[in-house]
């Protein structure tokens, strides 16, 4: 069935606008309570039953809808209702329609708050049609990606369980381009704890803490394979006090990335092994924020089904792997069938200049629609 959604333009810029002036900045908990009840009331209008997973920085929703075949595994979408850019940024650039009738710009109007109403609008378009999702839905929105998901993870791991597929609605690729695949990525700490000593009487009774860390390094390097299989950042440095003194601290805090879950092995395993060059020196390793890599599958059943009803509706949806990790590595990484961009096109993502396409928000809307009656090529 191919549904339009043109006729919700004017419900859909309402519900942007609410959005995104309500302010959302990750790690704050009663901004992001105001916009999570926002989330629920719409969502619980359009049939769904939410609950509230508590976190750190408030709730997590999740939001589900009953399909016409129970008993089936169900369909995952995956989105946040959290920001990067800070409070106050509406006043100086608030939610806008540009001339050109498309263009909508404001903080979150892309990352992703044009996402959530995307949503909100393909069970509109279900309800108006009297339709059902063939599969039971579940909607869980995050209060925390854009800090990694430390606490948003566990949800979403608890909700891909039996999964039949996952969705991720952050912004596409250029273009509309689906993402079928996503780097790893990991931040972690290297500490490193030496011997004092001073540096003229009695360095031989010192064990400086930067020099071991300096070769803990050069055996992390040479364990990382060569770009684009991975890449290996040094982000921060320090350690210790006055160049007379033998340091007895320093640490290290290291980006990675990888692109398939062996460089991940070798990686992690490298940084997981790492033993002190020095008899009184201790090493230790802490993984601060990690998100496995989703190494692009071509065959993927899902972006084929979601690609087939797009042409349907007369669009080429193109697929590719994204630089960046998201919520659908953990689901990609698990073996589930998974697309994520269904987001909007547009760009400036966690910049002042955010923009969307309201045309192609309304599209998403529609694919989401037709995908969630037909999930299935015989559906």
């Amino acid at each position: 069935m191919r549904f339009d959604a043109e006729q919700l333009r004017e419900r859909a810029l309402a519900r942007l606008e609410t959005l995104v002036m309500a302010e959302s900045p990750s790690g704050e908990p009663e901004l992001l309570r105001i916009v999570n009840a926002d989330l629920e009331q719409a969502y619980r209008a359009l049939g769904a039953r939410v609950t509230r997973e508590s976190g750190p920085h408030g709730d997590h929703l999740v939001c589900e809808w009953p399909g016409t075949a129970p008993d089936d595994a169900h369909i995952l979408l995956i989105g946040h209702s959290d920001t990067v850019l800070p409070v106050g940024t509406t006043a100086e650039r608030p939610f806008t329609l540009h001339e050109d009738g498309d263009t909508v710009t404001g903080p979150g109007v892309y990352d992703m708050k044009g996402s959530l109403v995307s949503i909100e609008l393909a069970f509109a378009l279900l309800r108006e049609q009297g339709l059902s999702p063939s599969r039971p839905v579940r909607l869980v929105v995050v209060n925390d990606e854009e800090i990694g998901s430390p606490d948003g993870r566990r949800i979403i791991a608890a909700h891909a369980e039996g999964a039949f597929a996952a969705l991720g609605f952050e912004p596409p690729l250029p273009g509309g381009t689906l993402k079928t695949g996503r780097r790893g990525v990991a931040r972690v700490r290297i500490d490193v704890q030496g011997v004092e000593a001073h540096a003229g009487l009695d360095a031989s009774l010192g064990t400086s803490a930067i020099d071991e860390l300096i070769d803990q390094i050069a055996v992390v390097r040479g364990a990382v394979p060569a770009p684009p299989a991975a890449e290996f950042n040094i982000g921060t440095i320090s350690g210790g006090t006055r160049a007379n003194v033998v340091a007895g601290t320093a640490s290290a805090e290291v980006g990675l990335r990888f692109a398939t879950p062996a460089a991940e092995a070798a990686v992690l395993g490298a940084l997981d092994s790492l033993t002190p060059v020095r008899p009184d020196a201790k090493v230790t390793v802490t993984r601060l924020s990690y998100r496995p890599a989703w190494e692009r599958d071509p065959a993927n059943p899902l972006a084929a089904r979601l690609a087939s009803l797009a042409a349907e509706r007369g669009t080429d949806l193109l697929t590719g792997t994204s630089g960046g990790a998201g919520d659908t590595n953990l689901t990609g990484s698990l073996g589930i069938p998974t697309a994520d961009g269904l987001g909007p096109d547009g760009a400036g993502a966690h910049s002042m200049s955010e923009r969307a396409s309201v045309a192609s928000l309304l599209d998403r809307a529609a694919l989401l629609a037709a995908y969630l009656i037909a999930p299935e090529e015989s559906a």
